[in-house]
């Protein structure tokens, strides 16, 4: 029988970085059951390999979850390999193109090995909704759509304002929120977390639960992160993304490129540091000593210890000693694929291909912004004349700096 602290402290706990719980007086009496019982609850959150790579956005869903694990409770992590072929229709304009069963199987292979870097693999139930909609005959679909209505489903944002503007709803996209519903009826869940653009699919799943006999889930949802920008949401094509799996000193340069007030807002979502620690440091420490220690803390979680170390000390010697520090990137690149001229490179192209920006047209942004530097000259041009090849060129963007190695 498991052992579970005081019910304030779990959800004191809980509540760190989440958005809206509905109920919170639910979730209480599910926790003071539990303590009663011995039983963990059982939290379930899904996610649709539609995509290979996560970034720090994602994670904020993930360190929730850990933080249930930490309290003891069953975490499930739910693969939606089945509804990934249908495609989350959440803040689409458009029905998203589905994706073959061979690649969303690629893309939770290398989920797995990321989300892992968070949860502890060997206490977290990790299933796949094909387990049991590859099972429901058509009869079982039929007895599932029967549950809600076309006017509850036009209900949803997404789906009211292109039924507005007469943009094509596809059907299979109305299947989506029954199926995440469903999952939760196969999972007995008792919490589901998502984003805050998920809450119409979980408070599905908790009307599914009553359709079918069961308490209805908790549902938890947590803040969709800023990125580096502070202003728009994180996302690789908005190029303001931190991947977890970018190189230390990639990361560590990010952290330290944002801005004073978001860096708590960093610690609260992507940290699990107690809110009462967080205001302890507000109040007590240098901005730049924090902001130091949570490029640190975000190394360690997805790199290691030895690594935020070094990564450490190699940004202090690039940014305060103004030495070449020894782990800065090398991306080779070549020439045909950036060509100008006989002479000249475009260098809205050699940043995408260094992993600066995700597009030309976010690379020319971020040339106009004066944010480029080769060397030590700022470069607004989109096209450099070069002097040599092979030749080494240190781009600097904000306070990251790779070195490019264009080759003939």
């Amino acid at each position: 029988m498991a052992t579970f602290s005081p019910v304030d402290e779990q959800l004191a706990y809980i509540k760190k970085g989440s958005a809206e719980i509905v109920k919170e007086s639910e979730l209480r009496a599910k926790l003071e059951k539990s303590l009663a019982s011995g039983k963990p609850l059982r939290v379930k959150a899904g996610f649709d390999p539609t995509a290979p790579d996560l970034h720090l956005g994602h994670t904020v869903l993930l360190r929730k979850l850990k933080h249930f694990q930490d309290l003891g409770h069953t975490v499930i992590f739910l693969i939606g390999d089945f509804t990934g072929m249908i495609g989350d229709p959440t803040g689409r304009s458009a029905t998203r193109p589905p994706l073959s069963a061979e690649e969303i199987m690629r893309n939770a292979k290398t989920y797995m090995a990321q989300v892992f870097k968070i949860l502890s693999q060997a206490k977290t139930e990790t299933r796949f909704n094909s387990e049991w909609f590859d099972k429901m005959k058509s009869a079982d679909w039929i007895r599932l759509t029967a549950k809600f209505t076309v006017s509850q489903m036009l209900e949803r944002e997404d789906f009211h304002k292109r039924f507005q503007e007469e943009k094509p709803i596809a059907l299979h996209e109305l299947l989506y929120p029954l199926a995440q519903g469903y999952d939760s009826v196969a999972l007995r869940a008792d919490v589901e977390l998502g984003g805050t653009d998920q809450k119409f699919n979980l408070l599905v799943g908790r009307e599914m639960q009553r359709a079918y006999g069961q308490e209805s889930q908790v549902v938890l949802t947590t803040p969709i992160i800023e990125g580096l920008d502070g202003v728009q949401k994180m996302s690789k094509s908005l190029g303001n993304a931190i991947g977890i799996q970018e190189p230390p000193l990639e990361v560590y340069g990010k952290v330290m490129s944002i801005s004073d007030p978001m860096m708590w807002r960093y610690y609260e979502l992507l940290t699990d540091v107690q809110l009462d620690e967080i205001e302890k440091m507000k109040r007590e420490s240098h901005p730049m000593a924090a902001k130091k220690d949570l490029a640190r803390r975000i190394v360690t979680d997805f790199h290691s210890a030895n690594a935020a170390t070094k990564t450490a000390e190699d940004w202090a010697k690039q940014f305060q000693e103004k030495e070449t520090p020894s782990s800065v990137e090398k991306v080779q690149v070549s020439f045909d694929d950036i060509k100008w001229s006989a002479s000249g490179v475009r260098l809205d192209r050699l940043l995408v291909k260094c992993g600066f920006a995700d597009s030309v047209a976010a690379a020319t942004r971020t040339l106009e912004q004066g944010a480029v530097r080769i060397g030590e000259k700022v470069e607004r041009n989109p096209r450099i004349q070069i002097e040599q090849l092979p030749m080494e060129l240190p781009i600097r963007v904000g306070k990251r700096v790779k070195i490019a190695v264009i080759q003939a």
